[in-house]
């Protein structure tokens, strides 16, 4: 569910400033905690290191992600397989 357009949408303040003191294209990752900040047009151009709850991961915004969440790009849960016997046949085989 979005925030009414009344709002807007949420844009974390401190993770604006940390944009203004770092130049478009700079390869170095702005750190931050702040997955709920939504990507506007000002961030195109430059890379994240969004916090997953065990680490920061690398998420380099493109025009495509406008309008999402900067969590959207850093998954906080890993997919364990299931079960069964394909699973287990899969892995007698790369052995």
């Amino acid at each position: 569910m979005s925030r009414s357009l009344k709002k807007g949408p949420y844009i974390d303040e401190r993770l604006m400033g940390k944009l203004q003191g770092v130049k478009r294209g700079d390869k170095t990752a702005i750190k931050t905690w702040a997955r709920r900040a939504t990507i506007t047009p000002e961030m195109v151009g430059f890379t994240f290191a969004v916090h997953n709850g065990k680490e920061f991961l690398p998420v380099s915004v493109r025009e495509e992600m406008v309008g999402h969440k900067l969590g959207e790009f850093s998954p906080s849960k890993k997919f364990v397989r299931h079960g069964g016997k394909g699973t287990k046949e899969a892995a007698r085989k790369k052995k």
